[in-house]
Formats: structure tokens, sequence, C-alpha cells
């Protein structure tokens, strides 16, 4: 399980503004429970990520970005075993990945999803971690 100061890392790695996140790791019962809840989903999903954009400005006018992210331990690590991945950088990769989508990145199409993917491998390779994208390619 990465520290709570390499979760830190990474994901201030990819921010572009000012957030407040709030990070749950969760086990496959709660994970299932909220990708069906929020998603309409009936399984446990890697990562969740809730952006809230009702929230007032703070009174300095900082315009704050407030979400949460939930990272489900046991599909990380099964995920990282079955693609022949290194825990840590999986956990890195959907850290930072999480992290794009609270701030408006997206994968529903093509190209929206050739930005976000470049974008991960810029940040993960400026981390020292290898494409996830590649090393997914390299074992199929």
């Amino acid at each position: 399980m990465p520290t709570r100061q390499q979760f830190r890392r990474w994901i201030k790695t990819t921010l572009q503004r000012d957030v407040q996140i709030v990070l749950r790791i969760v086990d496959e019962i709660e994970g299932h429970a909220l990708n069906k809840k929020f998603r309409g989903k009936n399984y446990a999903t890697n990562v969740l990520t809730f952006g809230y954009a009702d929230t007032d400005p703070l009174p300095n006018n900082t315009n704050l970005l407030y979400g949460d992210i939930v990272i489900c331990t046991p599909v990380v690590e099964h995920e990282a075993r079955e693609q022949h991945k290194d825990l840590q950088a999986h956990y890195a990769h959907l850290a930072i990945h999480a992290a794009l989508h609270l701030q408006g990145y997206d994968h529903e199409n093509e190209q929206d999803a050739a930005v976000m993917e470049a974008l991960e491998t810029k940040l993960l390779t400026k981390l020292k971690y290898v494409d996830p994208y590649k090393a997914i390619e390299s074992k199929a």
C-alpha cells in the first residue's frame, strides 16, 4: 500500500489548480456498493472520482476545486498482477487518472482518451514510471 506522502506526491504532480480532495482506500464490498450506487455498475472498479462543482467560492475568491477519490485496493492489486504491472506504478497511474478526472479530463471518446492518456504518460514518466499503456500493449 502506498504511503500518504506517495499519494500526495502523485496527485500534486497532476494538479493544474487548487483542490481539496478526500482520498479513500476501500475494500471490494464498499467499492462495489459505491460503483453500483453512483455509476449503476454492479461490480467493484479500481477508482472512482467525484467532483463537486456546486460549492461556493471561498471569501478570498479562490476558485478551489473539491472532490473525492476512492481507490479499491483488491481491484488494483488484482489488475497489477493480471497485467504484470508494478503495484506502486499502478497506484500512481490510478491516482493521476483520478486527479485528471477531477479537473475535467475524460475518456468518453477517442480524441479525449488520447489527450488524457498522453497526459497520464507524461506525468508518470516525470515520476520515473513506465508508460502504463505501452506496458499493457507489450503484454498482450
